[in-house]
């Protein structure tokens, strides 16, 4: 993409994109799978996991297969101990609020895509006070296919007529910048989330960043 191209839609994934999540993801993960008497999986898979629903990732996650019941009952468990969690453990990201809100000054139509249910997703940004600098957020709720699968980025394109070359996917997962690629629209990875720039580099996202304020500059920085 050359310099100088012009941009107009962000979307964002949110755990580990705007807000730090991990330490209450893990530990919400590992009591719900304790309390049912299951192998809780450790921290660093749990970690790669935290991009995708976790309709998906727990049963990737666990050591043996699910009863229908069985199953929910650990999503019933993880959803509960999330909820206490996340007041104490849930923070933005650094200059997180400050670049959304210099990128609505510029009059950028921001939104979030996010395997969270919509309901969580909105009470966690509410909760981080930036609820209100985004059009629109999609939770895996909205979507019949989860990322990597683009549906997610396709319903914002068709809901709001989105122009793709003016829209691009901002994210710290692999499953991201896959989603991108699928709805060929741009792509930006940030490192400061769940996978490291190596494996973001392997998707060749169209930027890759190491720190919040680099997001400002789209449009001006190349792919390094």
């Amino acid at each position: 993409m050359k310099r100088g191209f012009t941009l107009k839609n962000y979307i964002f994934d949110f755990d580990g994109t705007l807000a730090d999540s991990k330490q209450c993801s893990v530990m919400a993960t590992q009591a719900a799978f304790k309390e049912c008497g299951l192998e809780s999986p450790s921290a660093k898979i749990i970690e790669h996991y935290m991009g995708i629903p976790i309709e998906v990732s727990f049963k990737e996650m666990a050591e043996q297969p699910f009863t229908e019941e069985s199953f929910e009952l650990l999503l019933q468990n993880f959803r509960e101990h999330y909820k206490v969690l996340e007041n104490d453990s849930l923070i933005a990201f650094p200059y997180i609020p400050e670049m959304l809100e210099q990128l609505q000054q510029a009059n950028k139509q921001i939104f979030v895509v996010s395997s969270k249910k919509s309901d969580v997703l909105l009470r966690n940004l509410k909760t981080l006070q930036i609820d209100t600098y985004f059009k629109d957020i999609i939770g895996s709720d909205k979507v019949t296919h989860y990322k990597p699968h683009p549906a997610g980025i396709l319903k914002l394109v068709d809901l709001y007529q989105l122009e793709k070359a003016e829209t691009i996917m901002i994210g710290d997962a692999i499953f991201d910048l896959q989603m991108a690629k699928a709805a060929k629209v741009s792509s930006c990875g940030v490192t400061w989330g769940s996978h490291g720039r190596d494996k973001l580099l392997e998707e060749q996202p169209t930027f890759i960043f190491d720190d919040v304020q680099q997001l400002l500059s789209i449009g001006e920085e190349s792919l390094k």
